[in-house]
């Protein structure tokens, strides 16, 4: 019998589909190449990498470094802004905000979670746009490589506990941007192994 590859995996799962009684069965895949443990991301001691989870209300920032017992938190928050507040304040506040990060952490690398909406609310689209760009401007103002990674169809609770378990926290990263930018973080710190 084949050993499932972590502890809360199963084979199988049984869903439920929306007509009455269809039951749908799913077999998960095994993945050709095994995850490796936090302390063996990146071969580079002292890589900085920040990850950011842009918005207009929060706007979540990890940033992480790797060393020789692995990878540790430096950072982590939200840069928030008044929801009454004009645009153009709220995209001053979250620029200040990460040209300060960027100034304090001086990291290798800036990953930015890619841009994603609804086809029923196109402005959300509009308005992610003008938070992610004034993110991308604070890195180029710093010289700071930046990497666009796309988002993902994990529940805010899995990327918590996934944050967590990676991460070995005590427990999971709280508000859900905060964790969202830490696993920005740890892909950056992923890819950038070999290439920076």
């Amino acid at each position: 019998m084949r050993r499932p590859c972590c502890a809360w995996s199963r084979r199988w799962r049984s869903r439920t589909t929306s007509r009455p009684f269809t039951r749908t069965t799913t077999f998960r895949t095994r993945s050709s190449r095994r995850s490796r443990p936090p302390s063996s991301l990146p071969s580079r001691p002292g890589l900085r990498v920040l990850g950011v989870d842009p918005g207009l209300i929060a706007t979540g920032y990890g940033c992480l470094e790797t060393g020789p017992a692995g990878v540790s938190v430096i950072d982590s928050g939200v840069i928030a802004t008044a929801p009454d507040a004009a645009l153009e304040g709220r995209l001053h506040a979250i620029h200040a905000g990460v040209r300060a990060l960027l100034d304090q952490h001086a990291p290798s690398l800036v990953v930015v979670e890619d841009l994603y909406a609804e086809y029923r609310f196109p402005r959300t689209a509009i308005l992610m746009g003008h938070a992610r760009g004034v993110i991308y401007l604070a890195a180029a103002q710093r010289g700071v490589e930046r990497a666009i990674a796309a988002n993902g169809a994990a529940s805010k609770g899995q990327v918590e506990r996934g944050v967590q378990m990676r991460l070995r926290l005590p427990c999971p990263p709280r508000p859900s941007h905060v964790a969202d930018a830490l696993s920005l973080a740890l892909i950056g710190l992923s890819r950038a192994g070999g290439r920076l």
